[in-house]
């Protein structure tokens, strides 16, 4: 008797193995036409651009190799870390108040009845699906010295036009609303989600204890969203700093570069030098920054899983 159960485990463990290898062999067959296209696509070109980084090369002679040269030009250049710090300041404009104007849209939207949360949801989601430059365009004729509707409701109120995209002092501000307003939208529904899935009896147990809402939010809201919190952080830096539309379209870099953002520093320097080299190896510097900056997040913030 031991050893017919002994074999029927043994035959059991054996059609288990056999139908797990033939659910992993499909799984690899699924996967196979994706890690093709990402080894075309993203791979093999980052894998390329690396070699290129290393050489004198342009689309007008063969490559020659010249070591570090590109990096330290990089390096040594002022402009590059001029763009990178003003790319740091372009994020402290944007994330934070992104964050705390979609954390109350949410907030609002988790707080009323089904049919005008499902309007609310639908009204701040619309801005994701406009085009960067449509929205870039948008926002010039707003921001129009003459004729602009913003210097219109200014004029209003009695206050002098503003020259907000001809204006050092207000060109980065003035492109930082317009992606606050492109971004809330996915970040607002993406708390909802996050909000809808902590459990209710948290709320009616701090009811009891008579909390307020401030101590809600303080003490359960906040704490039981704090990885989610953690991704939209490091996701809008991500997206923040390698903002490239709006000040393309908008500013062009200017005035005087106070709208010279990486990318776009970047860009401009891969169609206006013959040295292509340079630009992949800015490229590749801006990725170990986003990479060592993220790093320095996870590292100081605690994302450890919350359990029940």
């Amino acid at each position: 008797m031991v050893s017919q159960a002994v074999h029927e485990r043994r035959m059991i463990r054996q059609r288990q193995n056999r139908h797990r290898f033939r659910d992993d062999k499909i799984a690899y067959w699924f996967l196979l036409p994706v890690v093709g296209l990402l080894g075309i696509f993203v791979i093999w070109p980052a894998i390329y651009a690396g070699y290129l980084s290393f050489q004198n090369w342009s689309f007008y002679k063969d490559p020659e190799f010249v070591g570090w040269k590109n990096f330290t030009d990089v390096m040594s250049d002022p402009l590059f870390w001029a763009a990178v710090g003003r790319g740091f300041v372009f994020v402290a404009m944007t994330v934070p108040p992104m964050l705390v104007l979609a954390f109350l849209f949410a907030s609002l939207v988790v707080s009323v009845g089904r049919k005008f949360a499902s309007v609310l949801k639908v009204s701040i989601y619309i801005p994701t699906i406009i085009s960067a430059v449509i929205t870039s365009i948008i926002f010039v004729l707003i921001y129009d010295y003459s004729g602009g509707l913003l210097n219109w409701f200014l004029g209003f109120l009695g206050v002098d036009p503003i020259a907000w995209i001809g204006d050092p002092a207000w060109a980065l501000l003035a492109i930082a609303v317009p992606a606050i307003w492109l971004g809330m939208g996915l970040t607002s529904l993406i708390m909802v989600a996050a909000m809808v899935d902590i459990p209710q009896e948290f709320y009616e147990a701090a009811a009891m204890e008579g909390a307020n809402w401030w101590q809600k939010t303080a003490f359960i809201t906040l704490p039981q969203m704090k990885n989610i919190l953690l991704y939209l952080l490091i996701t809008g830096f991500v997206a923040a700093i390698q903002q490239f539309e709006l000040p393309l379209v908008m500013t062009n870099g200017g005035p005087l570069d106070s709208t010279m953002l990486p990318n776009l520093f970047i860009f401009n320097h891969f169609r206006n030098d013959i040295n292509v080299g340079y630009s992949i190896a800015a490229a590749l510097l801006m990725f170990v920054v986003l990479g060592t900056v993220s790093a320095v997040v996870f590292k100081f913030v605690n994302s450890e899983r919350l359990v029940d």
